[in-house]
């Protein structure tokens, strides 16, 4: 069968990848043709134009390239329907890939679309199901109580797992050598400190983070701490830490990133997917998480849920403390990270709780790209 493909950022190319990767085990005589990044290029795909140039986020951002990006969505859809593949199948990005998928169907009424990544309409703008389904048949879902709420906006659903579940998981020895190599003692607390990959989330919550951690260390003098990054804010970090009374370890590549993890004895996250890297490393977590004020006040009106921190959605629990919104305070943060280290029940709620998670996402089953793959070869049978 012929695919077209769209990946708008890092995380979806590597869905993408993945799931290019079980179609090509499913169907040998797959073609590939689409926008994606270098894991889908690694399985043949080459993109139509950098996939970088979608790769923006928020009105500031957007605004200035909302010319181009327009452009780029006609040419998109202009290349499907000169395609007419066998399926479209966008990932993520929505605010890209159903445009395109929107156009694309106009030009092409019978054309088959599949999205990779339901929306999270279970947690806020319930609305946006019914609008998808105006141009996609078929949803792949990650989150394993999605697909009756996108059946209910008349798609089609398949919870695949979760793509944390397959992701590589440091050694023992790799988790000691880090420690060994940055000289934690084997006996020392190392917390990591994970304030999220964007600029104005590390410009927030840092120098709240920080503060906690400094009210943690009076208890816990000998506390070390790591703290990853990725490129983009990795010289934010550096500043906001350069005054800290002891310097935490920056961590900055993928292979020391997992050690890290591993290594790790608990963490204090923003809010996000972080929590699931979290949980399948098996690390005791508190959440903090705020945004600007505009914003805290927007979602707040709309917001459906009583917790956003997916190990507790997905494991029906709340063992997960979390501090959102006004309640982002260095004490409290401080107090909930301390009882975590004190109370031995605390800590095994909560790997309770991230075992079941990563079993109700697909920990031990198949792998999430062929789950996916052959969700997609179904539903253009089924379509057809």
């Amino acid at each position: 069968m012929r695919y077209f493909l769209i990946a708008g950022e890092p995380s979806g190319d590597h869905l993408g990848g993945a799931l290019m990767a079980g179609l090509r085990q499913l169907d040998p005589e797959a073609a590939f043709e689409g926008v994606g990044g270098p894991a889908m290029a690694a399985h043949g795909l080459e993109s139509r134009f950098p996939m970088e140039e979608l790769s923006v986020m928020g009105i500031m951002e957007v605004l200035p390239k909302y010319r181009a990006l327009k452009a780029r969505i006609a040419q998109t859809a202009a290349a499907v329907a000169g395609m007419n593949p066998d399926v479209l199948i966008t990932i993520d990005s929505p605010d890209f890939c159903l445009r395109v998928a929107r156009q694309a169907r106009a030009l092409r009424p019978d054309l088959r679309t599949v999205h990779y990544v339901a929306p999270s309409v279970w947690a806020w703008r319930a609305g946006r199901a019914a609008k998808m389904a105006q141009v996609i048949d078929h949803v792949l879902a990650i989150l394993p109580f999605e697909p009756p709420l996108m059946q209910a906006a008349g798609m089609t659903c398949d919870f695949v797992g979760h793509p944390v579940v397959s992701a590589p998981l440091a050694s023992l020895a790799e988790a000691q050598d880090f420690r060994a190599r940055h000289a934690i003692a084997p006996d020392q607390t190392l917390l990591l400190c994970l304030p999220g990959s964007r600029r104005g989330e590390v410009a927030r919550l840092l120098p709240r983070f920080g503060e906690a951690l400094a009210l943690l260390g009076h208890d816990h003098p000998g506390l070390a701490v790591a703290i990853p990054t990725v490129p983009a804010v990795d010289q934010a970090v550096r500043d906001a830490v350069r005054d800290w009374p002891r310097p935490p370890v920056l961590v900055r590549t993928g292979d020391d990133k997992r050690a890290a993890f591993a290594a790790a004895d608990l963490a204090l996250a923003a809010s996000g997917t972080v929590s699931l890297e979290l949980a399948a490393n098996d690390v005791p977590m508190v959440i903090g998480y705020d945004a600007a004020p505009l914003t805290r006040w927007l979602v707040g009106m709309m917001l459906k849920i009583d917790t956003v921190t997916l190990v507790n959605l997905i494991s029906e629990t709340r063992a997960v403390p979390e501090f959102l919104g006004r309640a982002c305070r260095p004490e409290g943060m401080a107090a909930a990270l301390s009882a975590l280290l004190a109370d031995p029940a605390k800590r095994q709620a909560q790997t309770d709780a991230m075992r079941l998670t990563m079993e109700r996402l697909g920990r031990g089953g198949e792998a999430p790209g062929l789950r996916a793959a052959r969700s997609v070869i179904g539903a253009v049978r089924g379509l057809r």
